[in-house]
């Protein structure tokens, strides 16, 4: 059966929405949100300048790192028209390689921007962090070894979208941090690693006749069944963690959980892109969603 033909160019505005991939920036916010509620949870406070400038370096990283990974995977012939994951602009044509390289560069460098005065802000810490962060986007698809080929994806993500990135925001709002900012970086990037793995697994066929050996050419079908599993579960079992060591509110993260139990049966039956492509949606919408809630219930029993 011949690859269905890619779809003509539409406006620019739908163009670009698209190569943000929308779906992830909750992968960006979540870590912030939750970061924010412990340091509202330690100090009492917060302030909306360093909150919005957090927010919205996060955005930009993960916006530039969707870019840079949709242009650069066109030119190396990693994407191609029988692929089953969603939309790519560069390969639909919608876009040029060349023309998505810079949209990423100026998004990196505007992250770059606002990350200055979070360093003022904020001090070695945050800047060690974000110039690490800024790396990391580049490296996952570019260099001569991009992360995004190797079996590293899941613990980059669950690093750099996960544990810094909570503690970073934590750390930017009260000067302080702890074992709360790695427990909740885990349970926010645990989804975010799980939306990773199930794009990997899709993809996987195409991913080896391309050379990329991913965790999931690792493990096979039955270890990446389970890493998932483990992956969306433990969010669960660490906001419960957090509640009994003193945050009583980060039990409202618990509210997603017949949410995420319903993936993982769902994910163990997905057949085809279609399938997958909806439980890669829901997985981070679940994840982001339990972070959300949980972040919430952390600032509000705290305000009581």
């Amino acid at each position: 059966m011949s690859p269905a033909p890619l779809p003509s160019r539409p406006s620019a505005l739908r163009v670009w929405w698209a190569a943000i991939r929308p779906r992830t920036l909750g992968m960006a916010v979540a870590p912030v949100a939750v970061g924010a509620a412990l340091a509202f949870a330690a100090a009492g406070r917060l302030d909306a300048a360093v909150l919005l400038a957090t927010l919205a370096c996060a955005l930009l990283i993960q916006i530039g790192t969707n870019l840079y990974n949709d242009a650069v995977d066109f030119e190396r012939g990693t994407d191609h028209p029988e692929r089953l994951g969603p939309l790519r602009v560069t390969l639909a044509g919608w876009a040029s390689a060349a023309e998505v390289k810079r949209a990423a560069l100026l998004c990196l460098l505007l992250a770059l921007v606002l990350g200055a005065w979070l360093c003022v802000v904020g001090g070695l810490p945050i800047l060690a962090i974000g110039l690490a962060s800024v790396v990391a986007g580049w490296a996952y698809s570019g260099g001569p070894r991009p992360i995004s080929h190797s079996p590293f994806g899941e613990f980059f993500v669950l690093l750099f979208f996960g544990v810094l990135a909570v503690a970073g925001s934590h750390w930017l709002q009260s000067r302080t941090t702890g074992v709360v900012d790695v427990i909740g970086g885990l349970a926010v990037g645990g989804p975010a690693a799980a939306v990773l793995l199930v794009n990997n697994f899709r993809d996987l066929d195409g991913d080896l006749r391309a050379g990329r050996r991913t965790l999931a050419a690792r493990l096979g079908a039955q270890g990446v069944q389970r890493a998932y599993a483990a992956l969306v579960l433990f969010p669960l079992a660490a906001w419960l963690v957090l509640a009994v060591a003193g945050l009583p509110g980060a039990v409202l993260g618990l509210l997603g959980a017949p949410a995420v139990a319903s993936l993982i049966p769902r994910f163990r039956g997905a057949e085809g892109g279609a399938e997958f492509n909806a439980v890669l949606a829901d997985t981070a919408r679940a994840g982001t969603r339990s972070a959300l809630m949980a972040a919430a219930g952390i600032i509000l029993v705290s305000l009581l």
